[in-house]
């Protein structure tokens, strides 16, 4: 596809996600308390988004997944949370 293809296809969506993260970083810093690793590690990757290299998506799934290799013994809850908590 030509690039022009692809912002006909795909641009109001990434827009539309673009605003969401907007409004999610808002209502995270309206929020009381401390954030956890979590938002550390969103922000991180987020920084991947405008640095202009490729394999974006990729890198940002990298910076927010688990990269050790051993499993573990016992999950410490029901599901995924969507960041490893080891980095930062």
């Amino acid at each position: 596809m030509t690039r022009q293809q692809v912002l006909d296809l795909y641009f109001l969506d990434a827009r539309h996600k673009l605003i969401e993260i907007a409004a999610f970083l808002d209502r995270v810093d309206r929020g009381s308390g401390e954030a956890d690793f979590r938002l550390d590690a969103f922000r991180e990757a987020m920084k991947h988004l405008a640095d202009g290299e490729p394999k974006r998506a990729e890198t940002i799934l990298m910076a927010l997944s688990d990269p050790t290799r051993e499993p573990i013994g016992i999950a410490p809850g029901k599901g995924a949370i969507g960041a490893w908590p080891g980095r930062s």
